[in-house]
């Protein structure tokens, strides 16, 4: 699922090719794509673009009158700059954004099509649609440490649930709970102070690191090679290799379709999280998909 610096980068690639520019046309492959019917998305036709926002995970496109269409990736959705008019190809094909300058495609590998499209009215349209999670590149200590503690979740679980913090998911929270070197099971509100000021330092310098680790990757292009596990990651998606900061094997967690991975050395002090106890744990707090979780923040739509 593409997170905060995938999403921060999408927008500014975006803003250079579609910012003061008309939305000629939305062709809509897939019908399960668009999740509204009022305003009707035909409107959104002939409008200029004039502003576009990160919500969460989601990719806000402000157009005239304050209308928005707010697209949301979940897994296997993504992004594609092309030629104006390009064609739509089924089954990958979700839809294309027609520009005078180029067409914005959306595609979704396989069969599951959970990537969705919300055509909403102004800031109460957009409202309902925000998990509400903080912003954590803007967030002091102290509001951190508030949102962190109101209840007692997992790390795992309070990093990626978007109501929470914004913009964190299964991979980034990996590579945040390694740096700073907590176990992604312990509780939020068994943290010392010094626990919580290392996580939050950690936080902010992943994002920021992987928000610049992408935005050179991309450069002048469209960024193409969005994914979940990328080179440079410490932990995540790297099960049995060794880990780049004790060299002892990366291991997993797996739980229904979530996978978390840690360094049993650096972070849980050499205990492996596999034990009954672990997994009635994972089973009362973690929610059985991410596509569970994300669902849960959607207000009244």
């Amino acid at each position: 699922m593409p997170e905060l610096p995938d999403i921060v980068v999408y927008i500014e690639a975006l803003e250079k090719r579609i910012l003061g520019q008309t939305l000629e046309h939305i062709r809509l492959v897939s019908p399960f794509l668009l999740r509204t019917a009022d305003p009707p998305l035909q409107s959104a036709d002939g409008k200029t673009v004039r502003e576009l926002r990160r919500i969460g995970k989601r990719i806000a496109i402000g157009l005239d009158n304050d209308l928005w269409l707010v697209l949301h990736l979940m897994i296997a959705g993504r992004l594609h700059w092309r030629a104006r008019d390009v064609k739509v190809s089924r089954p990958r094909g979700l839809a294309a954004f027609d520009f005078p300058n180029g067409s914005l495609l959306l595609t979704e590998a396989g069969s599951k099509k959970r990537a969705s499209l919300h055509f909403v009215a102004g800031e109460a349209g957009l409202h309902a649609l925000d998990p509400g999670g903080l912003e954590l590149l803007t967030a002091d200590l102290a509001s951190f440490t508030t949102a962190l503690t109101s209840e007692n979740h997992t790390l795992k679980r309070a990093l990626t649930d978007p109501r929470t913090f914004s913009g964190i998911g299964n991979a980034y929270s990996d590579e945040i709970l390694f740096e700073a070197g907590l176990s992604p099971v312990a509780l939020t509100q068994k943290l010392t102070a010094d626990q919580i000021r290392r996580l939050f330092d950690s936080i902010r310098a992943n994002l920021l690191r992987w928000v610049e680790a992408l935005r050179a990757e991309a450069g002048n292009g469209f960024p193409e090679k969005v994914t979940a596990f990328r080179e440079g990651m410490a932990v995540h998606g790297r099960y049995k290799e060794p880990c780049v900061r004790c060299g002892a094997k990366v291991q997993r967690i797996r739980y229904a379709s979530n996978e978390t991975n840690y360094c049993a050395h650096c972070q849980t002090g050499g205990k492996l999280l596999a034990d009954r106890a672990l997994s009635r744990l994972m089973r009362e707090d973690w929610p059985r998909t991410l596509e569970e979780l994300e669902s849960l923040t959607i207000k009244n739509c």
